[in-house]
């Protein structure tokens, strides 16, 4: 069973409790990290922009969305990067 784990955090000025299973605290901190913002500003910028239901859950899909983004353009990356071997070896023997 996964742990829930409050973290009292300050939001714009104002102090409130978020209650998050490790993992996605985990995978908040390293995106956090990664736009080099802190985790409160992050979660301002989330509850900010949350479409719909409780900042916990918006929480949730941002993670959620934040991995499926970076799976998708690394998935396109490959791509890109195979039908360019692919051009390359047609090319090559017509060159030679």
């Amino acid at each position: 069973m996964k742990s829930i784990v409050k973290h009292s955090v300050s939001i714009a000025g104002r102090r409130t409790s978020i209650s998050l299973e490790n993992e996605f605290w985990d995978e908040l901190r390293k995106i956090a990290a990664h736009r080099h913002t802190s985790i409160s500003g992050l979660i301002h910028e989330i509850k900010a922009n949350r479409q719909h239901g409780n900042v916990c859950s918006a929480i949730r899909l941002f993670v959620l969305g934040f991995y499926r983004n970076q799976s998708a353009t690394s998935f396109t990356l490959e791509a890109k990067a195979q039908e360019a071997e692919v051009v390359a070896s047609q090319i090559g023997p017509a060159l030679g």
